[in-house]
């Protein structure tokens, strides 16, 4: 039994006037966001010290009073929250400055930007008295909310689930509650078998015991359709009516391709954790691979990243093992069966042949994919003694470390 923290997300299903009044709650936390980053930038120009959200909240509660009187109209969280998530932003791009200097990070740093309207209305997120029902939601100075799914964020009954926060935000013209929740969790005992996965662009995943699943490419599929949508979005006077519909209908298709591309994955994951006891993946460089304009296109539809934090946090629940190769292991150029790898393979060979001109070469001849998940599953075998990805050790965090091997190959069998 584990104490976990999980997040339950359904669409709401609101009138004008209900609309209106989420609509004033994302505002006030976006103009927070910003008026909070103008003034950390200000003071650390002239005192080289930088304030806390809650030194923030307290002048904000001084304005309120003069300047912004409208801020009285909605929840008190809405901006403290909002504040709340400033700190938060400008602490993950400190240690991000930190692990660059280290060499231990690669990505863009990511400095807080301001919060546009025109790109979203956003969201805001709700603490305190927060109660579920089987069909609704109440939220404070919001009321009663109804639900468009029934029964799937029903926890008022249930005695060991406790309700943290309520993050609503607006995606194409539809409003979402996400419900963060602490419960209880018993951890299975998972017995199902080792299993390497290579992920991939023309099929989504290939595992070693041979199943393949293959890549839907919603993106590609709806690709003729969204350029002549942006086309639409172009032609029209900005500012106008006809721009905003226009607008709507071209965010409406990203959001299906969202939703599709999501629903896949976590059917995936889901079943790759209850049924395997052990997973291996790589350690892919996503964003290496992107810049590859050729390509970003196909890996971006596929959602590499999106895949390996679903299955960590997956894992946790249903006592999975996530061990992750190091990015330069050579599980594509190195065979499965003797060890050799050849060096001369590049990415348009889909099969590998084994040339090994010494002994034991075995001449193995497998689909590239194939054998690359192989070697990911032989990875297990020497990280037998690695801390479990559920185990207790590092699941107060939220997140943890997963298993690095070294990039040197492992003889089979040894």
């Amino acid at each position: 039994m584990s104490t976990i923290q999980r997040a339950y997300k359904v669409e709401l299903d609101l009138n004008n006037k209900q609309i209106t009044a989420c609509k004033k709650h994302a505002g006030a936390a976006r103009w927070t966001y910003n008026w909070g980053l103008q003034r950390k930038q200000d003071a650390y120009r002239t005192t080289g010290k930088s304030p806390t959200a809650m030194d923030l909240h307290k002048e904000l509660n001084a304005l309120k009073q003069t300047e912004v009187p409208w801020m009285y109209d909605v929840s008190k969280c809405a901006p403290q929250e909002a504040l709340r998530n400033l700190d938060r932003a400008f602490d993950r791009f400190f240690d991000r400055v930190r692990r660059k200097k280290a060499g231990t990070y690669r990505g863009k740093l990511g400095y807080p930007q301001r919060k546009r309207r025109k790109k979203c209305l956003g969201g805001f997120r709700l603490t305190g008295r927060i109660v579920v029902f089987p069909d609704a939601i109440r939220l404070p100075r919001l009321g009663r909310l109804r639900l468009k799914e029934h029964g799937y964020l029903d926890t008022a009954d249930v005695n060991d689930v406790k309700v943290l926060s309520a993050t609503v935000r607006e995606q194409a013209g539809h409003w979402y509650v996400s419900v963060q929740v602490e419960q209880e969790r018993t951890v299975p005992k998972n017995t199902g078998p080792v299993v390497g996965v290579d992920l991939g662009v023309k099929r989504l995943a290939t595992m070693s015991d041979g199943t393949i699943e293959e890549n839907p490419r919603y993106l590609k599929r709806r690709l003729k359709k969204i350029k002549r949508l942006h086309k639409a979005v172009t032609r029209k006077v900005k500012g106008s009516q006809n721009r905003k519909k226009a607008a709507r209908r071209l965010g409406a298709q990203y959001r299906t391709v969202a939703n599709q591309r999501a629903n896949t994955l976590q059917q995936f994951t889901s079943r790759l954790t209850k049924t395997k006891s052990v997973v291996v993946i790589e350690d892919l460089n996503v964003a290496g691979m992107l810049r590859n304009h050729h390509l970003a296109q196909a890996i971006g539809d596929v959602g590499f990243g999106e895949f390996r934090r679903q299955l960590e946090y997956k894992a946790r629940w249903y006592g999975c093992r996530v061990i992750v190769a190091e990015q330069w292991f050579k599980s594509s150029k190195t065979c499965s069966c003797c060890g050799w790898v050849d060096e001369d393979l590049t990415l348009a060979d889909r099969t590998f042949i084994c040339r090994n001109p010494e002994p034991p070469g075995c001449g193995l001849v497998m689909d590239r994919d194939l054998n690359a998940a192989k070697n990911l599953e032989q990875l297990a075998a020497s990280s037998a003694d690695s801390q479990n990805a559920c185990g207790g050790g590092s699941a107060g965090s939220g997140r943890w470390a997963a298993v690095k091997l070294p990039s040197t190959k492992q003889e089979p069998n040894t």
